[in-house]
């Protein structure tokens, strides 16, 4: 048996996706969104979100059109954001469906509801959000959804989780 340094599957660096390194070395917000409805919640981690600022202010993301939480969220037209903190890496990574979670995903994590969606314990900042166009068009493989901001809470002293490099930071 051989004790590998880096994982052993990974590609050579000449072999690997340039784009996917160069977006390897920005680091990126880690945020679960999530919503609700009369019959179920769901939620998606998503790292590639930008804050527009102006009046209104938007969250605007990139969304994989195939997970289950877009359709509650285009149903419903409201999500919470929830902004992970430190520790949460787990939390996102069952969230991103690459880690189990028995039981469904709202197993792992302290949740509360919330007026928009779901509300992670302990998490670094809150953000309702509301759809602005329920059928966006696509930016590269996601879609590129718009969504105003609502109420903004953050938690004092708790920073953010941020992913960089294929690691939590």
């Amino acid at each position: 048996m051989t004790i590998h340094e880096g994982h052993p599957f990974m590609l050579p660096p000449e072999q690997r996706d340039p784009v996917r390194r160069l977006r390897g070395r920005m680091p990126a917000p880690v945020t679960i969104w999530t919503s609700q409805d009369d019959r179920r919640r769901d939620g998606w981690t998503i790292s590639s979100v930008l804050v527009a600022d102006g009046e209104p202010a938007e969250l605007i993301a990139l969304v994989d059109e195939d997970c289950d939480w877009w359709e509650v969220f285009r149903s419903t037209g409201r999500a919470c954001v929830n902004v992970l903190g430190p520790g949460q890496g787990g939390i996102a990574d069952v969230f991103a469906r690459v880690a189990p979670s028995p039981g469904g995903v709202f197993r792992t994590g302290a949740w509360e509801d919330g007026s928009h969606g779901p509300r992670l314990v302990g998490a670094s900042g809150w953000a309702d959000v509301e759809l602005l166009d329920a059928e966006p068009g696509h930016s590269g493989w996601g879609l590129l959804v718009r969504a105003t901001l609502g109420p903004i809470e953050l938690a004092d002293g708790v920073g953010a989780l941020e992913h960089r490099n294929g690691r939590y930071a």
